[in-house]
């Protein structure tokens, strides 16, 4: 039986429920003699294991003048070692019906691996041979320096890529993180095979490594298979990230013209905090109601309310330095102005103008709780969650103790937060849209001199 309809009242949202625990499986660990850490967690649902081994080396990595070099050494890793071609590379992972994959961030790269574990230690062994023993040949690199070349004259016509590209820029400058993981067309061309040989020799090696392995699989069997596939790999002292220089002051306001565009790709943000912050389930709390969600400030007011965009989000992002906080919306370039002031409105106000209520951060933290088991159903769901473990060293019951920390934030905790690590005086505003259209109502914004740039510069 259902209740009678005129007993449910629609004009609100139900009352969320208490949360249940979560408890995130355990982690065994070990280590072998060249330094590769030995993760992994047991997950015999079905027989499916997923390996993912990480190597605490990402983009920030990349020498001065040689941005890229980080993503194309990791691209190479496949394209031959171990005695195989990258045909005969691919076709031995899918023979065992493997799926493999490869990705790179600002601190970090991985190369991911799931298959039956019936089949793990012949993967594994795959695995160790492109990460160990890649063949990094001439011919090789000529063709995906190439064909990065290419996508990056792509990229020139995606506003979305050329707003991202621009604005790290000018967060970062010359820091670590002032460049996007695939680089820049001077940089790549002036890389030779040999820096990826060399890159690999010095960044990619098992003193910053650690192979996670969940699933149906037991600790001792993917110790004894991992000493074995990575015995040759040779440990070196990763050499730490340091930042070059202090940050960059850029202008507040910023524009990339695109004559004619019926829209304006808009960034404004400032660097903001580290993964390692006091604040994190605080900020990650407030950001939810600032533009973490549909129903967020931002987003209603913005798409609700003025109806300049159909979504705007907004995001710290977390890293082992302070990253960036970033508000990212596609508005009609008559609406460019307005967008822009109101945002920034929007990000002075949750300061303290106008605090986070009570009712807003219940509807932001139901939104990061309510689902949150959802994100370890699978092997490589659960390997992906201990990925961020080694990456970031994190406690290992980070995970159990997430829903209850930001459960216990209040409405002053994530204003208080908010306050600390957002600053309107400091956001840098980018647009990328048609300046003839936009430029004369922008000294209403009070924000200084527009500066033109060139996409052509990033």
């Amino acid at each position: 039986m259902t209740a009678p309809a005129d007993r449910i009242d629609r004009s609100r949202l139900p009352e969320p429920g208490r949360g249940r625990p979560f408890v995130f499986p355990a982690i065994e660990k070990s280590q072998l003699p060249n330094g590769l850490r030995v993760w992994t967690v047991r997950h015999a649902s079905v027989p499916v294991v997923t390996c993912i081994l990480l190597v605490r080396r990402g983009s920030a990595s990349d020498p001065s003048g040689k941005e890229g070099l980080a993503a194309i050494s990791v691209d190479m890793l496949d394209e031959g070692s171990g005695g195989r071609s990258a045909i005969e590379m691919h076709e031995a992972l899918a023979r065992i019906g493997a799926q493999f994959d490869s990705d790179i961030g600002s601190d970090g790269a991985a190369l991911t691996v799931t298959l039956l574990s019936r089949f793990v230690e012949r993967g594994l062994t795959i695995v160790a041979d492109m990460a160990a023993r890649p063949r990094l040949a001439d011919e090789d690199f000529t063709r995906v320096r190439q064909l990065r070349l290419h996508r990056l004259t792509q990229l020139r016509d995606v506003p979305a890529a050329v707003a991202d590209r621009t604005f790290v820029k000018l967060l970062f400058g010359e820091h670590p993180y002032g460049h996007t993981p695939i680089g820049s067309e001077t940089s790549l061309a002036r890389m030779t095979v040999d820096d990826v040989q060399a890159f690999h020799a010095q960044a990619l090696t098992p003193s910053v490594a650690t192979l996670i392995a969940v699933g149906d699989c037991e600790h001792a069997e993917i110790h004894r298979i991992a000493g074995e596939a990575f015995a040759g790999w040779n440990s070196r002292p990763g050499a730490p990230v340091v930042p070059d220089g202090s940050l960059p002051a850029p202008s507040r306001l910023n524009v990339v013209p695109r004559p004619g565009a019926p829209q304006s790709e808009l960034r404004i943000g400032h660097v903001a905090a580290a993964r390692n912050t006091p604040d994190y389930h605080a900020l990650v709390a407030a950001n939810m109601v600032l533009g973490g969600q549909f129903v967020s400030r931002i987003n209603l007011n913005l798409r609700e309310g003025k109806g300049l965009t159909y979504g705007a989000r907004t995001a710290f992002d977390f890293r082992r330095m302070p990253g960036p906080f970033t508000l990212q919306v596609s508005v009609q370039t008559a609406g460019t102005v307005r967008a822009i002031a109101e945002s920034i409105d929007e990000i002075a106000a949750i300061r303290g103008d106008r605090p986070i209520s009570d009712a807003e951060l219940v509807l932001g933290v139901a939104a990061l709780t309510r689902g949150y088991a959802r994100n370890f159903e699978t092997a490589e769901q659960i390997a992906r969650a201990a990925m961020q473990i080694a990456l970031y060293d994190l406690p290992d019951d980070y995970f159990a103790q997430y829903v209850p920390r930001v459960e216990a934030v209040t409405a002053a905790d994530a204003t208080a937060a908010a306050a600390r690590h957002l600053d309107a005086a400091r956001l840098v505003t980018l647009a990328i849209g048609d300046l003839d259209a936009i430029g004369p109502d922008l000294p209403r914004l009070n924000l200084g001199d527009a500066v033109v740039l060139s996409a052509e510069a990033f």
